[in-house]
């Protein structure tokens, strides 16, 4: 334990600004203890609580503890600070992680997950299809509850995603609750290497294309045109783009294929908080075919800037419910030593200069969905997909 007493402690997150400056007062203690006095008005200097806390630990905290993961607690915990879910601190490991799929490809079970707001657990929304969490069984709505027989019912998004992956051939072990048939069970799950099927595509009645955008990843690009090519040699008249369910993605992806959609002219901007706008445009080419989009309550981000052009330049209309609303961008900000902290840097806003964060982006045909049958979105037969139907109602209309 020699030594402990000059490290920080990873006490709760909640106190995260706390935290985090206790990091920076040991590290650069000469530098910032003025400044972090100047934010918080203590009895007690940061330095001199931290000393009392590492001394409480030393002297009665029963079983041995790592000073390095508590100092990563405690970069979490800065970040957190801040309140903005979006914002957040990878340690090297994670960030590698993430920035491995963000490729579209990585090693683990090939599942898009997100957070079910009603309970705030991960939940499965798609298993890739001929992943190993589809070969094992995982279904779209079911939740995790441990893994490894580790809790997690109350970890973040990216902590789960991250206890999910893991070399090929290795075993994982997750605790799955099912709502629709009310029980827990185990799924053991061999890992694989995972190249993201984030585009689907097939050819509907009357030469209707349709075309499944699960997120926006550096892949999406190719998938995206090589299935706009297929279904154009087939004849296609129309098409139908699925955007149900896509958490978004990268900025850059979204645009371009966005460019391939709507005419000349801004497809997005963004607004830092100095007021400095950023704009991306389309180029003269666009499909110019009936189009019809499709989105949900969990279309969001980058999903929302594709929804958002196509409607303000009046190439498409919108099947479905409301979308997420969430209408800012991060960037990623490597630290030197490999981690990195992923930041909320500025809004975006429609060609219309619609900023949609926190409202969504309203359909123009809102068509209902049970909230059961919403998260089997790429399962559902088109007899159960009455969203699809309305969809595919809309795009023979505007052909005709």
């Amino acid at each position: 334990m020699n030594g402990k007493k000059y490290f920080f402690s990873g006490i709760a997150v909640g106190a995260a600004l706390l935290l985090a400056l206790y990091l920076l007062a040991i590290t650069a203690r000469p530098y910032i203890k003025p400044l972090i006095n100047s934010f918080i008005q203590r009895p007690l200097e940061v330095d001199e609580k931290i000393g009392e806390i590492m001394e409480i630990l030393d002297n009665h905290y029963i079983n041995e503890y790592r000073t390095d993961l508590m100092v990563e607690s405690m970069f979490r915990g800065m970040v957190a600070g801040v309140g903005d879910p979006y914002t957040y601190y990878f340690d090297p490991e994670s960030f590698a992680e993430f920035m491995q799929q963000s490729e579209g490809v990585y090693a683990g079970i090939g599942v898009v997950v997100a957070v079910d707001e009603a309970d705030n657990l991960v939940t499965v929304v798609t298993p890739y299809e001929g992943s190993p969490g589809k070969l094992a069984g995982l279904q779209a709505g079911d939740k995790f509850i441990m893994i490894d027989g580790n809790d997690v019912s109350d970890k973040k998004l990216e902590d789960v995603t991250s206890m999910t992956k893991g070399p090929p051939g290795t075993h994982v072990t997750i605790t799955v609750y099912r709502p629709s048939e009310n029980r827990t069970f185990e799924l053991e799950i061999i890992r694989d290497t995972i190249k993201i099927p984030t585009v689907a595509h097939r050819m509907l009645d009357h030469n209707v294309g349709y075309i499944r955008i699960v997120s926006f990843e550096r892949v999406t690009l190719e998938q995206f045109q090589n299935a706009l090519e297929e279904l154009n040699g087939s004849g296609m008249e129309g098409l139908i783009i699925d955007l149900r369910n896509n958490p978004g993605g990268l900025l850059d992806v979204v645009v371009k294929i966005t460019d391939e959609l709507v005419p000349e002219g801004v497809i997005v901007y963004t607004e830092d908080k100095n007021g400095k706008r950023e704009y991306f445009n389309a180029g003269k080419n666009h499909l110019g075919i009936p189009l019809t989009i499709l989105v949900n309550g969990n279309s969001a981000s980058a999903s929302e800037v594709l929804s958002g052009a196509v409607k303000d330049h009046n190439v498409a209309e919108l099947v479905g419910m409301t979308t997420f609303g969430k209408g800012i961008v991060q960037n990623i900000f490597r630290l030197s030593d490999g981690s990195a902290v992923k930041v909320t840097i500025s809004k975006y806003f429609t060609p219309n200069g619609v900023c949609i964060q926190s409202e969504g982006i309203e359909p123009d045909y809102i068509v209902e969905m049970d909230e059961t049958m919403s998260l089997r979105i790429g399962e559902l037969t088109f007899e159960e997909d009455v969203q699809l139907q309305k969809a595919l109602e809309v795009t023979l209309n505007k052909i005709k």
